[in-house]
């Protein structure tokens, strides 16, 4: 059964949003500032990371790392110089 679970934290005067698609196969769909600027996909508990870049200038690399499970997933946002945050999970 699929299902799906909202993530989402500001960075650096950015939003990054997560969404995971649960399921035999996970997908990971990451959007900054509610474009859609990165995807992933991976099979069962197997964590998956996903490179994107923040709009600022010049542009800045960051990584969101997904683990769908066991459980409920998680995600964290990693960026240069920074320590990582753990995004929070939204309802809707």
């Amino acid at each position: 059964m699929r299902r799906r679970h909202h993530f989402h934290i500001d960075h650096a005067g950015h939003s990054v949003s997560a969404t995971v698609e649960t399921g035999r196969r996970v997908e990971v769909e990451i959007l900054v500032d509610g474009k859609e600027t990165g995807h992933g996909t991976t099979h069962a508990d197997r964590p998956v990371t996903v490179q994107v870049e923040l709009p600022t200038d010049p542009p800045t690399p960051v990584s969101v790392r997904t683990t769908p499970g066991p459980g409920v997933p998680r995600c964290v946002l990693a960026a240069p110089d920074a320590e990582p945050h753990v995004m929070s999970p939204r309802p809707y």
